[in-house]
């Protein structure tokens, strides 16, 4: 056998592309892929570093945020504990003036039950 008479193979197109077909309706466009995509179209467009730079920027103003809300919070238990205070130190003067009183009026009992004891005033 000769290598010349192999005959050349050829390729034959198995079947006709959209690519090389031309419509004669000229009214009709062609039928394209449907493009499904969750991402809004405004967020694609945008690059990697602009969106990360946005991140950032939120992530700052997220943190001040924190930052003020605790300085806030922070200032009202500051003021409650104060207040606190404040009413127990308002109770035990109060609890320490019903002691006085009370022991003040035994005293006086006492001092009068005392007095009714001696000779001078009994005769």
């Amino acid at each position: 056998m000769d290598s010349s008479s192999t005959p050349e193979i050829v390729p034959v197109p198995l079947r006709a592309s959209s690519n090389g077909r031309v419509s004669a309706k000229s009214w009709k466009h062609l039928k394209s892929a449907t493009v499904r995509s969750l991402v809004s179209a405004g967020r694609k467009s945008k690059s990697w570093d602009d969106r990360m730079e946005k991140a950032k920027k939120a992530m700052s103003i997220k943190k001040l945020e924190k930052e003020l809300k605790d300085e806030k919070q922070a200032e009202l238990t500051r003021r409650k504990e104060i207040t606190l205070e404040r009413r127990k130190a308002a109770e035990e003067r109060r609890r320490l003036e019903e002691e006085k009183a009370k022991m003040s009026a035994r005293k006086a009992a006492r001092l009068r039950r005392k007095a009714g004891r001696s000779k001078k005033i009994n005769g």
